[in-house]
């Protein structure tokens, strides 16, 4: 692998600068308006000396326009290749639980991860993959807890009856 690839693949965090603040939120406009919807107006990449140019994909449209989105509301944004493996506080800090409760996680199976030497190695895919899992998971108990609350009739309940414990439903 070539010195510039290896740049390529690692892991790069862009931090919000106050000073380009007005340049971010003008370029996501512009992508705003040159969505992929409009085959005519698609944003392009363009070469440094603006010899040639290309339509932005749309996946990489749509990156960008996120990476936008975040950098305008004063986010950091990190870009990292799905292979790259992370250590269990960095897994931790994404899924945003404590260091022990994600080496629980491991132990229990629920994240795969890998152990070459004595610290653990977890791949961002498989961070990625549970933390999708778990967003399901949480939508479907969230409709479920809907139906059951639909079914009993809470809805139609005053809310300061709910509060105080109240059931007039009698």
């Amino acid at each position: 692998m070539t010195a510039a690839a290896a740049r390529v693949m690692d892991e790069q965090t862009i931090l919000p600068d106050a000073a380009n603040s007005a340049e971010v939120v003008d370029l996501l406009q512009v992508l705003r308006d040159r969505g992929h919807d409009v085959p005519e107006a698609r944003a392009r990449l363009v070469s440094a000396d603006g010899s040639s140019s290309k339509p932005l994909p749309d996946g990489l449209h749509d990156i960008l326009v996120k990476a936008l989105e975040a950098l305008a509301n004063g986010y950091a944004v990190t870009i990292a290749p799905q292979h790259t493996t992370l250590t269990t506080q960095q897994a931790a800090d994404m899924l945003g639980v404590s260091r022990p409760t994600l080496t629980k996680l491991l132990d229990e199976g629920k994240i795969p991860h890998e152990r070459p030497n004595s610290h653990r190695r977890i791949k961002l895919a498989d961070v990625l993959k549970y933390q999708e899992q778990r967003r399901q998971e949480r939508r479907q108990l969230l409709q479920r807890m809907t139906v059951e609350s639909l079914d009993m009739g809470l809805y139609d309940l005053p809310a300061n009856d709910l509060e105080e414990g109240n059931d007039n439903r009698t």
